[in-house]
């Protein structure tokens, strides 16, 4: 049986890729998604937003997320199909 990591990219332009990761030998659920977390990991890095310092400490979440490290856009989520 042949699982596939599915990874949910939002390209900055507006495009919503689907990057699928086949895997032929033997996998389950569990270790697709722990395989899908190691990929978030190597390959973004986590932004919490913008926070602003005095005056007024304002914190601006619109910009957290996972950025992928080559620029093209964030992780909007994974799943195993």
């Amino acid at each position: 049986m042949v699982k596939t990591l599915v990874v949910l990219i939002l390209l900055f332009d507006g495009t919503i890729l689907h990057e699928r990761i086949d895997f032929t030998s033997p996998i389950n659920v569990t270790n697709c998604w722990a395989l899908g977390e190691s990929y978030r990991e190597i390959f973004s890095t986590h932004s919490w937003g913008d926070q602003n310092g005095a005056p007024d400490f304002r914190f601006d979440g619109r910009k957290q997320g996972w950025y992928l490290n080559d620029g093209r856009g964030t992780i909007q989520g994974i799943y195993c199909d």
